[in-house]
């Protein structure tokens, strides 16, 4: 896709990481503005063409908040052909989606309603934009999953007339259970029960990090990932600063339910320095109190149980405690 990837430097700068080719064999700092600048012409069939990028904006953020502003001005929304051309349609959206990391939350919620009201011209279009949105923004197994510009495009959604009310509710689903535990508020709290029968509450730990991990015993995921996590240098180094004084970090493996017999069984498997729990009530899932969409599913929690890393990755929590500590 060559129309794609020089339009996509700002000032000398590759906004698109992920993309392994350019248009040109020229090396990136001898594209000139001149050359990002497509001249401006109506809608093309059978291709993807950016907006034209106005010679007056050099800044480097303004030009990234332009184009993600813009990026569907040339899409024909009517053209339910575009529909069954996913290297035109889909690439394109993927590259938007990366394209929205460079803008400030503001500018990147703004363009994300945009496009869903741009998509409503044509019921069937508004419907594969959301399922596109929905595959790479919400799918737990998506590189691209981003639950806060979701939430941006569910807002919208939600209120679309072109959606059916079967859609609509199950959207608005998806929205109500996004909105519990976002970034920066507190968890909801809940109780667990340990392997002696004591129960106890998630807010009664006093630790300076809280890492949650929702389990299920029988989930092949959960058992590489709990290996993994046991055998971190990030970790690790967390855990080892924990004294009779002080609490660093405490792991919370939780099985949200209450089959002990499986619970049970997979005692021996949790490493000993971590609290491996069952929820006796049942009230995680009966309450919808965390959108657990998937095997394990981890939360990092502060001291306070409010949430720093929401549905996160191995990766990110190691890289979390690598800066931090």
């Amino acid at each position: 896709m060559k129309y794609i990837y020089s339009i996509l430097l700002f000032g000398g700068m590759v906004l698109m990481t992920g993309l392994s080719c350019l248009s040109s064999k020229k090396a990136h700092s001898e594209l000139s503005e001149e050359e990002v600048v497509i001249p401006p012409q109506s809608i093309v069939p059978d291709t993807f063409v950016l907006p034209q990028m106005p010679v007056t904006i050099k800044d480097t953020d303004e030009r990234a908040k332009y184009l993600v502003m813009h990026y569907w001005d040339r899409f024909d929304f009517t053209d339910r052909s575009l529909i069954w051309r996913p290297e035109i349609t889909e690439q394109a959206f993927v590259d938007y989606i990366n394209i929205l990391g460079y803008v400030p939350k503001k500018d990147s919620d703004a363009s994300l309603s945009y496009t869903l009201r741009k998509a409503q011209i044509d019921t069937v279009m508004l419907v594969h934009f959301m399922e596109l949105f929905e595959k790479y923004l919400y799918d737990p197994n998506s590189p691209f999953r981003n639950e806060e510009y979701y939430l941006s495009v569910l807002g919208e959604a939600t209120k679309s007339p072109q959606l059916t009310d079967e859609i609509r509710s199950r959207y608005g689903f998806q929205f109500e259970m996004g909105m519990k535990n976002r970034l920066g508020e507190k968890a909801n709290d809940f109780s667990y029960t340990v392997s002696s029968g004591e129960s106890f509450r998630l807010y009664d730990l006093k630790s300076e990090y809280t890492l949650l991990m929702f389990i299920d015993p029988d989930c092949s995921t959960c058992a590489a990932v709990t290996q993994h996590l046991d055998k971190s240098k990030e970790l690790n180094s967390a855990l080892a600063l924990n004294s009779p004084t002080r609490t660093m970090l405490t792991v919370l493996a939780l099985y949200p339910d209450k089959n002990l017999d499986e619970w049970t069984a997979r005692i021996s498997d949790i490493p000993a320095r971590w609290i491996y729990a069952y929820d006796k009530t049942a009230e995680i899932i009966g309450k919808k109190l965390y959108d657990i969409r998937a095997y394990p599913t981890l939360y990092l929690l502060d001291k306070d149980k409010k949430v720093i890393l929401k549905d996160t990755s191995v990766e990110l929590i190691e890289s979390f405690f690598s800066l931090h500590h």
